[in-house]
């Protein structure tokens, strides 16, 4: 049954517009306390990034889950692996944040974990959508839920994070540039990189509310890229606004995405025995990377755009890497959701150990040209449905072989048709995803 409110991560928007308004998070509070009221005592845990709004919707949330006679743990600014980290550690009922991740400060959202520190069930998803559509009710005043700050959430995700490499690896010596984009990692993840002896400069840790994701962090990479080079750093790394993405930049300011990531760690964990199973990717994870790992004997899958999507799928396959281009890394063998601090401390703890340098690391898999272009529709289509389109994909497919891919889906938030090709002459990828492009285009 399709969801009302909630979409691949939870509900999101812009604020001040239905639903991401002060009412509806009241309603939301109250009817997630009326879902896990029903499942016996407990408390929910509550975290949110540093956008402006964060206020106003924490005391919303608060005070419906109140209503329903649910305590609240308020946690303040923490990133959102964080909170998952912390839901499953304290056994909350369930771990809210509050965060719209990489996008601007003006829209803002609602993420959930279950007690296991994972996305909510798509059965609770349709409870809670059921509590919302229905009257609100406040049990009685001696039944009303409490609020308090859990304190020193963020030493117990410090110590966690470091804790996911060997503590007899030293970092001494090695100059890291810690990009936070304003962030909810502001003061956790270059804690974290501090206390594993690393000379580390900070940069996109003064949120003011407004200006978390702005021309910095892992959504910006270009800005960290510059700061290494002035700094004359050894790396950098750059997090999103609620840290669960993750970008680099080696020393020579060139940017190491997702793709590259992933295909770091795999490689690592390989090579020392845990890695299990297949690596997951998506549909957009580069060509590049898939014949990295073949060389290794390693199976890339690939789900749908999305964590959620990437999750599914390891879980199924019995995996324990995967993640997107975009810098979402999930770990499954050290923690239950994406995390960038968690990702980037595995590519660290692999220099340390290597001796090689993060450039040399990523020389192993070299990345295919990609060109993506959005073409703009004015009426929802089936596009694998269109003869003509499907043949011309077939021909460009059959030019390209092995040495390139095609790949046209619609987008889930905009009325566009997504047209990627890539593969290893930068000039025919441009022409091959023009011409598929006045295809779709004509078709439609």
């Amino acid at each position: 049954m399709k969801k009302k409110y909630f979409g691949t991560d939870g509900i999101r928007g812009e604020v001040g517009k239905y639903p991401i308004t002060p009412d509806f998070m009241l309603k939301l509070g109250w009817a997630t306390g009326r879902v896990f009221a029903e499942e016996g005592d407990g408390f929910v845990i509550v975290g949110k990034d540093t956008r402006i709004s964060g206020y106003m919707f924490e005391s919303a949330l608060e005070a419906g889950l109140a209503a329903a006679g649910v305590d609240t743990k308020l946690l303040g600014p923490m990133p959102t692996p964080a909170v998952a980290y912390l839901t499953r550690t304290l056994r909350a009922k369930a771990g809210i944040v509050i965060s719209a991740s990489h996008n601007p400060y003006y829209d803002n959202g609602i993420k959930f974990f279950s007690t296991e520190g994972t996305k909510l069930p798509d059965e609770l998803e349709h409870k809670i959508e059921h509590f919302i559509d229905s009257p609100m009710s406040t049990v009685e005043s001696a039944k009303l839920g409490k609020a308090s700050r859990l304190k020193d959430a963020g030493g117990r995700y410090i110590e966690f994070c470091k804790a996911t490499i060997p503590n007899t690896l030293g970092f001494n010596g090695l100059r890291i540039v810690v990009d936070c984009a304003h962030g909810a990692t502001y003061y956790v993840a270059p804690c974290v990189f501090d206390e594993i002896g690393a000379d580390v400069i900070s940069v996109g840790v003064e949120p003011n509310g407004l200006n978390i994701n702005d021309k910095c962090g892992a959504t910006k990479p270009k800005f960290l890229a510059e700061k290494v080079i002035e700094f004359r750093a050894d790396l950098g790394i750059a997090i999103d606004g609620d840290g669960d993405r993750l970008i680099m930049v080696d020393h020579k300011g060139e940017i190491v995405d997702g793709d590259e990531l992933i295909y770091i760690i795999a490689k690592s964990n390989q090579k020392i025995g845990k890695l299990q199973g297949d690596v997951v990717g998506t549909l957009m994870s580069n060509l590049g990377m898939e014949h990295a790992l073949k060389k290794l004997g390693i199976n890339l899958l690939r789900a749908n755009v999305g964590d959620r999507y990437v999750m599914e799928m390891l879980k199924k396959n019995k995996a324990i890497i995967g993640g997107e281009s975009s810098g979402h890394i999930i770990c499954l063998d050290k923690t239950t959701t994406g995390d960038a601090t968690v990702a980037a401390l595995q590519v660290l703890a692999e220099i340390q150990q290597t001796g090689k340098s993060l450039h040399e690391l990523k020389s192993g898999m070299q990345k295919y040209p990609q060109v993506l272009l959005n073409v703009r529709i004015n009426k929802k289509v089936n596009i694998d449905e269109i003869e003509e389109v499907t043949k011309a994909v077939k021909a460009v497919e059959k030019k390209m072989g092995e040495k390139g891919r095609v790949l046209l889906r619609s987008s889930g938030t905009e009325p566009l048709i997504r047209v990627m090709v890539e593969g290893e002459n930068i000039s025919d990828v441009n022409k091959y995803a023009n011409e598929l492009a006045e295809v779709v285009k004509k078709a439609i």
